[in-house]
């Protein structure tokens, strides 16, 4: 399969549904034209190096093993031809089925066998998730993270992939620019993507995000903290002697645009520009926005 196939450059959604069997493909779908599903063995179906998900709820798939003992799989896995196992596949999508089955004492699995490159593996498995909102906001932006890495995407060229404004995805990288034990958070949970974003640019975010999980702030309230926050920074900013008002707003400015805390030093058309980091995860972040 080409790299750069139109119909997948273009955006995934109707034609994910079609992979997934959800409707049938056009007469004009190339290479992933209407195959019917093959029966294949659980133990021969590993998972997939692309799942962008990293948590499957129990009582979720208990639920789903209950269901499948009493009607069966009634929609296939896609998988692909396993790289370095004979006679094995590759899970690209569907997972939980996958897992169900495996809880149920299900032996055989419908399963729509393509042949996919590994970039469409990584969308197509980013994709189904986010459309059935089985990922969390860090997972999501994991996924689009690796995206930019391994496969050199633009914002705007991911956003028209999975379906979602090219605000929402820089949005969404940003995240991965705050301290580990915030993501983590975020990640369980106890923070949503909307608390996150209000704490990025904070002069200490874990603190704050600490103080929302603590005193259960919505996301209003952690706007108001955050930006409470700000405002003391900025004050604290116009005590020291010598930095005008243009050299403060520029420091804002640069804040909010790399989500960490931008110092400036001038000193006549000289100086220093000191950007502070709490994490190599942050580090990594920064990097990666300076290098594209």
């Amino acid at each position: 399969m080409s790299a750069d196939r139109p119909e997948t450059r273009r955006g995934l959604g109707r034609g994910l549904a079609a992979l997934l069997g959800d409707e049938p493909l056009s007469e004009n779908a190339g290479d992933v034209a209407p195959r019917a599903p093959q029966s294949i063995p659980v133990d021969r179906i590993y998972p997939g190096r692309f799942q962008p998900r990293h948590r499957f709820d129990e009582d979720e798939l208990k639920a789903l093993a209950a269901s499948i003992r009493e009607k069966g799989v009634l929609q296939p896995v896609l998988v692909r031809p396993h790289n370095d196992k004979a006679h094995a596949f590759e899970l690209v999508a569907g997972e939980r089925r996958w897992r169900a089955a495996q809880l149920a004492g299900v032996h055989d699995i419908p399963a729509l066998v393509r042949d996919l490159t590994d970039r469409d593996a990584l969308e197509i498995a980013l994709v189904e998730n986010i459309q059935r909102q089985d990922l969390s906001p860090l997972e999501e932006a994991e996924g689009y993270q690796r995206l930019v890495d391994e496969f050199s995407h633009t914002q705007e060229a991911l956003a028209k992939v999975v379906g979602r404004s090219r605000s929402h995805v820089a949005n969404m990288l940003r995240l991965l620019t705050l301290p580990d034990p915030v993501k983590l958070m975020l990640d369980d949970g106890r923070l949503t993507a909307g608390h996150a974003r209000a704490l990025l640019g904070a002069d200490d975010p874990l603190d704050l995000a600490r103080q929302v999980v603590t005193r259960q702030l919505n996301v209003r309230q952690t706007e108001r903290l955050a930006q409470t926050g700000r405002k003391a920074a900025t004050s604290r900013q116009r005590l020291v002697p010598g930095k005008s008002a243009d050299i403060l707003a520029l420091e804002k400015r640069l804040s909010e645009a790399l989500g960490l805390r931008v110092t400036v030093e001038d000193r006549g058309g000289k100086g220093e520009l000191v950007i502070r980091y709490q994490s190599l995860d942050q580090l990594d972040g920064l990097l990666a926005k300076l290098e594209s």
